[in-house]
């Protein structure tokens, strides 16, 4: 390690994990094509071993929902192939991968033996003030998670000052070759420019670092094309889920207010608790499978009492878990679209639900950051939403997509809670009720 080369940020929050089954397919640089090739840091997201601020452990559990009703499956996206013989391609490259542009972050990707095709990227936020012991959390995390997906070569890239992004290379160089992983570089990137700790030769590593435009490289500009595209910041893609403001949020308030009232008279309607509690169950049920109709039609709930109806029914375990069983991966896309618009108009005590299907979709779909960011607003409304938590914990993991399979049905989903009587006991629904009223409505 060089002492002009700058070292790492805020302690590890999230580790956005992308695998790249669902989006491009890239072949990293070889060795002779560049004279320094980036290795890299990962960032887990939801809660990891190397996220001190996580608010618990997630339980272990089964990622268990199943198969969708029958219905034309999304086309599937035809697959780009982008080979790259630089590391200024390696870097114009990793925001697609993630999704966004990287900063003050140690981005970690894992390549394939024999091929040197991406397998994974994962991105990891830098220590900030640098520590040592976070920076070895962070390392040997990556370890892990490349250990577990059986990959042998691994390059970083650490992106901000010297100062921050040193200590957690090192702390990775030492981590990886622990671990047999070799790496095959690992790179510094700050105001467009890279260093790379490999590679001390001024002829091609100058000390004021070799300067690159990753935007402007055709590599970048394939996977734009491909709509592989790279939000600005971390920030803009966590925005995409901010709750709606201004007259919209005052009239999902509203809305939800009605939604409430609505399963109120359902109840009343019935004969007896048990009964009253399967009949807001039914309806839910009912009002997701039409929700799932529209989008994967390509239409929009725009209505929202309707959005208010589908939050509120999320709430109760039966209705959450049936939309789970629902998600067939064939229509990915549009399940993407659907939880989204649910999580940014439902009011703060019903997120967790929606968001934690959107979470389990994004995984679906190779979206490591999408997922990570949809746990954060479940966590932030109920900290201790056990789905939340699974699905961070395969995601932190570095599961890949085709591990987010569903093993049940909705029948079968059904006659298991019928099995057990869980639908006519008290339901979360009701919790997340009485929290809402305790809330401005503004």
């Amino acid at each position: 390690m060089t002492p002009n080369q700058p070292a790492g940020e805020k302690a590890p929050r999230t580790n956005d994990i992308r695998t790249t089954t669902q989006r491009a397919k890239a072949h990293a640089a070889k060795a002779q094509d560049s004279k320094a090739q980036p290795p890299g840091k990962a960032q887990p997201t939801a809660a990891e071993p190397a996220k001190a601020q996580t608010s618990k452990a997630r339980p272990p559990g089964k990622i268990q929902p199943a198969a969708a009703e029958p219905a034309a499956a999304e086309p599937a996206a035809a697959e780009t192939r982008i080979r790259v013989g630089s590391v200024a391609g390696f870097l114009a490259v990793v925001p697609h991968l993630l999704g966004f542009h990287p900063a003050r972050s140690m981005v970690v990707v894992g390549l394939n033996q024999r091929r040197g095709r991406i397998v994974l990227g994962f991105r990891y936020d830098l220590p900030d003030p640098p520590d040592a012991a976070r920076s070895r959390d962070i390392a040997q995390h990556a370890a892990t998670v490349l250990t577990q997906r059986r990959v042998k070569i691994a390059v970083a890239a650490g992106y901000g000052p010297g100062t921050l992004v040193t200590p957690v290379a090192e702390a990775l160089r030492v981590a990886l070759l622990g671990a047999g992983i070799t790496l095959h570089d690992l790179l510094r990137v700050q105001d467009g420019r890279y260093w790379s700790y490999a590679c001390q030769d001024p002829r091609c590593c100058p000390p004021d670092g070799v300067p690159f435009d990753g935007p402007a490289h055709p590599a970048a500009a394939a996977l734009a094309a491909a709509g592989i595209t790279a939000r600005p910041d971390r920030a803009t893609l966590a925005g995409s889920l901010a709750p709606v403001t201004g007259p919209a949020a005052e009239a999902m308030a509203r809305a939800t207010v009605r939604a409430l009232r609505r399963a109120g008279k359902l109840a009343a309607a019935a004969a007896g608790p048990a009964e009253g509690q399967q009949l807001i169950i039914e309806a839910g049920r009912a009002a997701v499978r039409e929700a799932i109709r529209t989008y994967r039609g390509g239409g929009q709930v725009t209505d929202h009492d309707e959005l208010a109806w589908l939050a509120v029914s999320l709430a109760d375990l039966p209705v959450r878990d049936d939309a789970w069983a629902r998600m067939d991966p064939g229509f990915r896309a549009a399940h993407l679209r659907l939880w989204a618009d649910v999580v940014r108009h439902a009011r703060e005590p019903f997120v967790p639900a929606p968001a934690s299907l959107l979470a389990f979709t994004a995984w679906q779909s190779g979206e490591g950051a999408l997922a990570n960011i949809a746990i954060e607003r479940a966590l932030a409304a109920d900290a201790e939403y056990s789905m939340a938590h699974l699905i961070g914990q395969a995601v932190d993991a570095g599961l890949p997509p085709s591990a987010a399979r569903l093993p049940m049905t909705p029948e079968e989903v059904e006659a298991s809670y019928a099995e057990t009587g869980r639908a006519g006991r008290p339901s979360a629904r009701r919790s997340a009720a009485k929290r809402a009223s305790r809330r401005p409505s503004g």
